[in-house]
């Protein structure tokens, strides 16, 4: 068996700048530092996947094809405990200065993680955001959310009385009610159906437009937005976008034994739209299912625990996320996932010692 090569400490000068979305309504602030001992290669026992998806590769019916990690990784963290704000951390700053530490994929021996193409040793699963990820984020801000607001009038009146939109305007009536309840601003009361077609679309436009507006994560207005997307791909309206290294490192890590799954707020039907209609193709073949909203939000650990229990991983830390959120990296670390951040050229600042290994590119990920 052959050890992972030793790991490289980063001086001041390596660190590289990066910048981030900035982040909102976030209390937490938790700084880790990780690090890896020796590990193995090893098949991993058959257990079937609890992930109630549709799955597009034959990969994700067989786990033994991929690595598992049988010893415990040596995970150091700065703070430990039950995940207190760390004293000093500070606020989201606006400077696009970071000290966290950077991959590189010279021959595959440098980065914090340290991963050893020689000794094999990759994480049985892959899980991706999209905006900012594998996406950039103009596309959903300038394309896929506009199309929706602009087009959310016509579908209502085209689908009105299909199953799909019946579904999503009793959903956006459950919202809109809570909404109302809880003073959302820019929130109107939608009648009953007794008060007619046009008076019950004309109310959802109007909430719909504000929620959009908001950039609102809730189940109502993604599952809405995804049905509005259906079309627009279908009538070829739209078409997906991946950053030009997503495919490439797809068809790698699906070779070798890797599953990957996307996490996404939006729904389920709009992440397989954007994979399947991309500029590079359709690339669901590498995929093995998707996780949105119904597992919970994206911002809280226990939505990460309830996709590493699905996916059915000996440990969560078998379980690699990549995002470019720095409270999503926080709730993903806080239920035991590795976890790297995606620093893309429209993302926003970082905070400042937020201690996770960032990437500009998925070519930089040494496995």
């Amino acid at each position: 068996m052959a050890a992972i090569s030793s790991i490289q400490t980063l001086t001041p000068s390596q660190i590289r700048r990066s910048r981030h979305r900035n982040p909102i309504n976030d209390n937490r602030a938790i700084t880790y530092a990780v690090s890896f001992t020796t590990l193995i290669r090893s098949p991993a026992p058959a257990k079937p996947s609890l992930l109630k998806s549709t799955t597009n590769s034959s990969l994700c019916l067989h786990p033994a094809g991929c690595y598992r990690n049988p010893f415990e990784a040596a995970i150091k963290s700065h703070q430990s405990g039950p995940y207190p704000a760390i004293p000093g951390h500070g606020s989201i700053q606006k400077s696009k200065g970071v000290l966290g530490r950077r991959l590189t994929n010279t021959s595959f021996k440098a980065g914090a993680l340290a991963f050893n193409s020689e000794a094999g040793t990759t994480p049985r699963c892959v899980v991706l955001d999209i905006e900012g990820t594998t996406t950039p984020i103009s596309y959903v801000t300038d394309v896929l959310f506009p199309y929706a607001r602009d087009n959310v009038r016509m579908h209502l009146e085209e689908t009105y009385d299909t199953a799909d939109t019946k579904d999503d305007i009793k959903l956006l009536r459950s919202q809109v009610e809570n909404d109302l309840q809880n003073g959302v601003v820019g929130a109107v009361a939608v009648p009953s159906d007794d008060a007619g077609k046009e008076e019950v679309i004309a109310a959802l436009v109007i909430n719909v437009e504000e929620m959009i507006k908001a950039d609102r994560k809730i189940t109502s207005l993604k599952q809405l937005q995804g049905h509005i997307w259906r079309t627009g791909f279908h009538k070829n309206e739209l078409k997906g976008v991946v950053y030009d290294d997503v495919p490439k490192a797809l068809e790698r890590w699906h070779a070798s034994g890797v599953k990957v799954y996307i996490y996404s707020s939006g729904s389920r039907l709009a992440q397989r739209l954007i994979f399947g209609y991309t500029n590079h193709g359709d690339l669901r073949k590498y995929l093995c299912g998707f996780f949105d909203t119904a597992v919970g939000n994206k911002r809280e650990t226990k939505s990460y625990i309830e996709i590493s229990e699905s996916l059915g991983v000996d440990k969560p830390s078998e379980i690699l996320f990549l995002t470019d959120v720095f409270q999503e990296a926080l709730a993903a670390k806080a239920a035991g996932l590795e976890v790297i951040i995606s620093v893309r050229p429209e993302n926003g600042p970082l905070p400042d010692d937020h201690g996770f290994d960032t990437i500009e590119s998925f070519t930089e990920i040494p496995f």
